[in-house]
């Protein structure tokens, strides 16, 4: 399963991307984070289900406080292999 979602809130400046990607290593899944322009973070993840959900409750957990709202977007299909952070 793949899925693209957008961050909202004070997301970024506080370790975001580095973090996710350091959450990212400890789960079985590829794609890439990314700041935008507008203040948010791009999130593009492809996982199992049961290994998808708990890298994005890792990622919830970590940044309690930070994340005001998510959008969950159609992910695309571009090719992905291991986690990077995009500039």
């Amino acid at each position: 399963m793949r899925r693209r979602l957008i961050y909202h809130g004070r997301v970024q400046g506080v370790g975001f991307r580095y973090t996710v990607r350091s959450i990212a290593r400890r789960h079985a899944v590829i794609g890439w984070v990314k700041n935008l322009p507008e203040g948010t973070v791009e999130l593009v993840v492809e996982a199992e289900a049961a290994e998808m959900a708990g890298f994005l409750a890792d990622v919830a957990a970590r940044f309690e406080g930070h994340i005001d709202s998510t959008d969950d977007l159609s992910p695309g299909d571009e090719p992905l292999s291991g986690f990077s952070i995009r500039h």
